[in-house]
C-alpha cells in the first residue's frame, strides 16, 4: 500500500487500532518481525526503535491479521481499513500469480530481496 511516511498518517493507522479497542504498547524487545500481537488480550507491542516508516508498514501487516469489527469504527478509519485490506488481497493475488506487486523491492535471481537485510536500518 502506498501510505506516505507521516506522523499524521501513523495516527490514522493508531486509531484504528484504539477504535477497535486494542491496546498499542511501543517498547523495548526482542521481535523477529518488530512486533508481537496479544490476541486474547488485544494488546498489540511494537518495537519502539522503528522509526515512523517502520511503525506504519508494522501496522498495515497486522491489520489483516486481527479481528475487528468495521461497525465500531468511524467512517474516516473504515475507509483507510478497507484501502489496507484491499491492497493485502491484491499482493496476495499477485504473489500467487507470480508477479511481484509495483511497490516490492525488486528479487534477486535466488529470489532474495536485494534491500538491505535489516529492515530497522535507515535508507540514505
Amino acid at each position: 500500500m502506498n501510505l506516505k511516511s507521516t506522523p499524521n498518517n501513523l495516527a490514522k493507522l493508531e486509531k484504528i487500532f484504539e477504535e477497535a479497542k486494542y491496546i498499542l504498547r511501543y517498547e523495548k524487545g526482542t521481535f523477529n518481525s518488530g512486533y508481537c500481537v496479544l490476541e486474547h488480550k488485544k494488546v498489540v507491542v511494537i518495537n519502539k526503535f522503528l522509526n515512523v516508516e517502520g511503525r506504519i508498514n508494522t501496522l498495515i501487516d497486522i491489520l489483516p491479521s486481527i479481528t475487528l469489527e468495521e461497525g465500531f469504527l468511524t467512517p474516516e478509519s473504515q475507509k483507510l481499513y478497507r484501502q489496507v485490506i484491499e491492497s493485502r488481497a491484491d499482493t496476495a493475488a499477485a504473489a500467487a500469480k507470480g508477479e511481484a506487486p509495483e511497490n516490492e523491492a525488486p528479487k534477486g535471481e535466488a529470489g532474495e530481496e536485494t534491500t538491505d537485510e535489516n529492515p530497522e536500518t535507515p535508507q540514505p
